[in-house]
């Protein structure tokens, strides 16, 4: 496994990654992208739970070398005083803190916000749970699909005369967790602006810069994304429904299918784009009906302009589609799968998948860091890391000798 050493935005900043599976991981992931020094704890036992899910290489998740790369791999038993007490010195180094466990679990093992904070003023913690700090829910287990659903996206998620559905990826955890790395961003820039980071460890006089803690629950994060929903009931007694493949109120932004069988989403609610479109499918008369030549006209008379659309589209394959509207300047696109991906040149041209191997040699393309900074982008500079393979590094630059280390691995602590 090649090892990178260019230098990103964050270089010099220390992140203590406390967390499983998927929220807490993508943030500090996000975080190590660009260059932080991420430190991953992880229970000797097996380690990070996501190192088993989905699709297995030598019995290890494909998508753990995209969740953790850049990261290292530290194996402390938090239920031993002893891997508490390592996991809290790294705390206090730590500029930020990322954690997803139940609110109060850090509390029993004696690093809590409340407690480093008392020796590290400038400590950063941003905590992602499924209901937050506080309220009547916040011990109650919190999964993503939780969040999704208690923050109205799976309610209007599929097709009005079905059940509710699951967006195809884990969006909800994935959403919270670019709250938390905006928070910690922000976070961060406070304290550098109040002072900077702490030296108490030195030793020398300084003033640390204020930290924060940068409490993310799972479905206020989704809530946050739920765009009018809350001034539309509020105002007008509206509750947003499940509407398919539409947009409501937006006209035509819809799904439509083609000849050939295929999907193809055509986006003309603008006005002149509009009319571009309806020339384009060879319907002047909508073109030029006044009625129809601003969106809220548009909007009584959806049924219409989405059967004269779709009456096009099955006269065309979804090539023939795409070249035609295309060339309106009407914005449409194919509904994309991950083989369509690998080939497209749009993909290409943006360099959106890089070349790795793993440690066998075997090559595996993973998608490449976005988003793109054009003097300091991120890099991918290792894949993830085997359980435990930091170990060594970090415990000596604590101050552990080999044979305290040796200890620890006897005894199970790490």
């Amino acid at each position: 496994m090649t090892t990178k050493t260019s230098v990103g935005p964050l270089a010099g900043i220390k992140v203590l990654e406390l967390g499983t599976l998927i929220a807490g991981p993508f943030c500090s992931r996000m975080l190590a992208e660009f260059g932080a020094d991420v430190i991953k704890i992880e229970s000797p036992d097996g380690g990070d739970p996501i190192r088993q899910w989905r699709v297995l290489k030598d019995g290890t998740s494909l998508w753990w070398s995209v969740q953790s790369r850049n990261k290292k791999s530290v194996t402390l038993n938090m239920k031993d005083p002893r891997g508490q007490d390592i996991a809290r010195q790294l705390a206090l180094e730590a500029d930020i803190i990322i954690e997803n466990y139940r609110p109060g679990v850090l509390e029993k093992w004696n690093l809590g916000y409340e407690d480093l904070k008392q020796h590290n003023p400038a400590t950063i913690m941003v905590r992602l749970s499924g209901y937050g700090q506080t309220g009547p829910m916040k011990d109650l287990p919190g999964f993503g699909a939780i969040g999704e659903s208690m923050g109205g996206m799976r309610y209007v998620s599929g097709h009005p005369d079905r059940p509710p559905v699951r967006i195809g990826i884990s969006i909800g955890d994935s959403v919270a967790a670019l709250h938390g790395v905006i928070g910690a961003m922000m976070a961060l820039r406070h304290r550098d602006t109040t002072g900077g980071r702490w030296n108490g460890k030195t030793g020398t006089d300084c003033i640390a810069g204020q930290g924060q803690m940068v409490d993310v629950a799972l479905y206020e994060a989704v809530f946050n994304m739920m765009e009018s929903l809350v001034p539309e009931y509020d105002h007008a007694g509206v509750v947003r429904e499940r509407t398919g493949g539409a947009l409501p109120g937006i006209v035509p932004s819809n799904t439509y299918t083609t000849g050939d069988g295929e999907n193809i989403v055509i986006a003309g609610n603008g006005d002149a784009i509009f009319k571009r479109l309806m020339l384009a499918i060879g319907r002047q008369d909508m073109a030029d009906d006044p009625q129809l030549a601003r969106n809220d006209g548009r909007v009584p008379r959806t049924a219409e302009i989405d059967g004269a659309i779709q009456q096009w589209c099955a006269t065309q394959t979804i090539d023939q589609a795409l070249a035609v509207l295309k060339a309106a300047d009407v914005p449409v696109g194919k509904i994309y799968s991950v083989r369509d991906m690998m080939s497209d040149p749009q993909f290409l041209a943006r360099r959106m998948f890089e070349q790795h191997a793993f440690a066998d040699g075997t090559p595996i393309k993973l998608p490449a860091i976005t988003p793109k900074l054009s003097v300091t982008p991120g890099e991918t500079k290792w894949l993830g890391p085997q359980l435990g393979e930091h170990n060594t590094e970090v415990l000596r630059a604590l101050g552990y000798d080999d044979e305290q280390i040796a200890q620890l691995a006897r005894d199970r602590v790490i």
